[in-house]
């Protein structure tokens, strides 16, 4: 993002009344407001950088996909791991190996799942884990994760329980505050913890559905359903 930082015209002096204590005062304001803008870029720039982290060390390694979102953002995750002994004996669109599904409810968001690639040709995978408690870098071997998946991690490690990676072929047709929203909605501590983590889980799940399946427009998934 560029930011434009508009300064004052310098201050026009007399030849005959210099004003070198004035002017002083006005380079040492300038100063300062010129400081409080680069901490506020700086600090812009490092709440979707943690909330990167966030995200990476939950599935210890990035996915390499063009986005990621604990509502935004996927840097490198500093402790790899990789657990392919957590996967399925076979493909599965749905994983739980924290125990927040039932086996009722995996197998309705797996039939949501399908119907839905069938519709929109994207594919939505969900990964239910505790940290570190995770597959990790197999999942994405496992699902052949491409520009069109949606990898949704549901953990609670760092409160908010959705977090999100989206393909770059996604993020051309889904506006990214739509992943903000769907995590303030539908992950935030309170909400599961009072619902339960598999109605955090459902809940997004049939919101990112119906987004999908909405028409490519300029207000599409306006609305968290």
């Amino acid at each position: 993002m560029a930011f434009l930082l508009q300064l004052p015209s310098p201050l026009s002096t007399s030849r005959h009344h210099p004003l070198p204590v004035f002017t002083s005062l006005t380079k040492a304001s300038l100063s300062h407001k010129i400081t409080q803008t680069q901490n506020s870029i700086q600090l812009s720039k490092w709440v979707p950088n943690f909330q990167s982290k966030s995200l990476n060390f939950l599935l210890s390694g990035s996915l390499a996909l063009a986005l990621s979102f604990t509502g935004v953002g996927f840097a490198e995750g500093k402790v790899g791991v990789n657990k392919p002994e957590l996967l399925p004996k076979e493909f599965a669109s749905v994983i739980d190996v924290a125990g927040f599904l039932s086996d009722g409810q995996e197998k309705r968001l797996a039939q949501e799942i399908a119907a839905l690639e069938k519709d929109t040709g994207f594919k939505l995978r969900v990964l239910a884990q505790n940290y570190p408690d995770t597959p990790g870098l197999a999942i994405k071997e496992f699902w052949k994760v491409d520009d069109r998946t949606i990898v949704f991690v549901a953990d609670p490690t760092f409160g908010n329980i959705l977090n999100f990676n989206v393909g770059a072929t996604v993020d051309l047709d889904i506006p990214r505050s739509f992943w903000s929203r769907l995590a303030g909605k539908y992950g935030n501590i309170f909400y599961w913890k009072e619902k339960g983590e598999d109605a955090s889980i459902e809940s997004a799940v049939m919101a990112i559905s119906a987004c999908l399946r909405e028409p490519v427009v300029a207000n599409n998934c306006s609305e968290v359903k």
